[in-house]
């Protein structure tokens, strides 16, 4: 299956053909996309008027750099933001993590919009596509902010994605621009990378995204690529040494440097299929017909996504009168401020509070 990118703010004529194709899962969203909430609301309903099928309609709305929403939708900040604050109270931190992941996703969900590919739980080592996009250094901290985020994303009724596996945080090359190679081995990874991936496993996360990233002690091709990755490790038996997981397997975007060594669009596409994803991501629209011509003649999984897809939730007139909304805003515009920080540390403003 494919999940595939678009133009503009309105559907093309040759938009509503791809969404006809037997291969379209459903649709990324990107900054180029959003003028306002109410115009995401109605491109979120016409793509699914579009097509014959339930669409699963996706964007990165992490916080920070990476927030495609942003007029009218609350200033998310970056998740790196909370590890100061961890380091002094572990638990207020946590539980702010927590409220800021119901928020985001109770914003996207209110849009139209199923599911926010969050959280990043790469270690923040000085990648330089993850930079402040992670939370902490530390995997047994960054491990806890899982937990918390996970549980955040799913009080607001919205899925999980743990991203990007196995690990991209520990190489500094930006997969969007050039090959990343870890030559570090999986014992090495179970202590440090896979540990937050295993949390947010246990945490009940539904998806996981995959890295651009190659291990070669582990596997010759990107993790995306790879069925060892996938199939052994992801998804293996935990008596086997698996992570036992049984949720969505999304591969990152085709369209980036990392993997063009693989070969063409249908080469990429195969490859990853081959390898155990049930989902490939084509954000590039010049991409898209060739990508859905790659795909014909494959056996696809039809029902993998359908346990993504939200179920409604607040409309956006309801979120804005939730008062917890505003409560959690007031909290998160204090974590990079000092002198609110030190109020929510002491407890002057409450974490969770939503008078």
């Amino acid at each position: 299956m494919l999940q595939i990118g678009l133009t503009g703010h309105t559907l093309s004529a040759r938009e509503r053909d791809w969404l006809q194709h037997d291969a379209c899962a459903g649709v990324v969203l990107f900054a180029r996309n959003f003028a306002s909430h109410a115009q995401v609301r109605e491109l979120c309903l016409a793509i699914r008027e579009a097509a014959p099928r339930p669409q699963l309609i996706c964007v990165d709305q992490e916080g920070g750099r990476v927030q495609r929403f942003r007029e009218g939708y609350s200033k998310l900040p970056a998740l790196h933001g909370f590890e100061t604050l961890h380091a002094r109270d572990p638990q207020a931190a946590l539980g702010l993590a927590r409220e800021h992941a119901w928020l985001m996703a109770s914003e996207v969900r209110a849009s139209g919009v199923d599911l926010s590919f969050a959280p990043v739980v790469d270690l923040a080592l000085g990648n330089r596509a993850i930079g402040d996009r992670a939370f902490a250094a530390d995997p047994q901290v960054v491990a806890a902010f899982t937990r918390a985020y996970v549980e955040g994303m799913h009080e607001a009724g919205m899925a999980a994605t743990l991203k990007h596996f196995p690990g991209h945080g520990s190489v500094l090359e930006d997969t969007h621009h050039d090959a990343a190679i870890d030559s570090r081995s999986l014992d090495v990874m179970r202590t440090r990378d896979l540990l937050p991936f295993a949390a947010g496993i246990d945490a009940g996360a539904d998806a996981v995204m995959m890295a651009h990233v190659t291990y070669p002690q582990i596997a010759p091709e990107p993790a995306g690529c790879s069925a060892r990755w996938i199939g052994d490790i992801l998804r293996g038996d935990v008596s086997n040494g698996g992570m036992g997981f049984r949720g969505v397997v999304f591969s990152d975007d085709i369209g980036m440097a990392a993997v063009t060594a693989m070969g063409g669009i249908k080469a990429r596409i195969d490859a990853h299929l081959d390898a155990g994803c049930d989902v490939v991501l084509v954000c590039h629209p010049q991409q898209v017909e060739e990508a859905l011509t790659a795909v014909e003649g494959r056996v696809l999984n039809t029902l993998s996504l359908i346990q993504l897809i939200g179920r409604g939730g607040l409309g956006w007139d309801g979120l804005l009168a939730d008062t917890r909304r505003a409560a959690v805003q007031r909290q998160l515009a204090g974590l990079s401020a000092p002198a609110l920080q030190s109020d929510v540390l002491s407890g002057a403003i409450h974490v969770g509070d939503v008078a």
